[in-house]
């Protein structure tokens, strides 16, 4: 054969042994090895105890629900059920070991991000009551007039 079928399958041959041997130094040896066999995914058994040492930084309602019942109650009741409490009050990750740790974010941009006016009704979220940020009370916080565990209550303050 000719050298122009030669040169590009010797490059072709020399790209899988760079790849191969490349797998063979930086993937660990246990790699996808579980007790039924081979598995695809991320589990190592020699990093269970890396795994095991990591803080967990989001939490679930449930977990917010067992000191907090009263507001749990309250926001599952409200068009707000579906949000999640770490949405607004941040991560719960060391908490309450810190209480100060959650704050209420009151920034109008929080609001915004579900509340902003959609020109186009077919979305999902066009389906949300929405506003201008620009024209409707720009110089309030959303709080002043809205309780955000129960948007429908008006005139609450936190």
């Amino acid at each position: 054969m000719k050298n122009h079928v030669w040169r590009p399958l010797y490059v072709v041959l020399l790209v899988i042994a760079a790849v191969l041997v490349t797998r063979k130094i930086l993937v660990p040896a246990d790699f996808g090895i579980g007790s039924r066999g081979y598995m695809y995914g991320w589990h190592r058994p020699s990093n269970e105890q890396e795994w095991k040492e990591v803080s967990v930084k989001y939490r679930t309602a449930e977990y917010c629900k067992q000191c907090h019942p009263e507001k749990y109650n309250e926001i599952k009741q409200s068009p707000h059920a579906n949000i999640n409490c770490e949405n607004c009050h941040g991560p719960a990750l060391n908490h309450p070991d810190d209480p100060k740790v959650l704050t209420v974010d009151r920034r109008r941009e929080l609001c915004a991000r579900c509340h902003f006016r959609l020109e186009y009704p077919t979305s999902g979220r066009g389906k949300i009551r929405g506003i201008n940020p620009k024209t409707h009370h720009p110089e309030l916080e959303c709080v002043t007039c809205h309780w955000p565990h129960d948007p429908r209550k008006e005139g609450h303050k936190i």
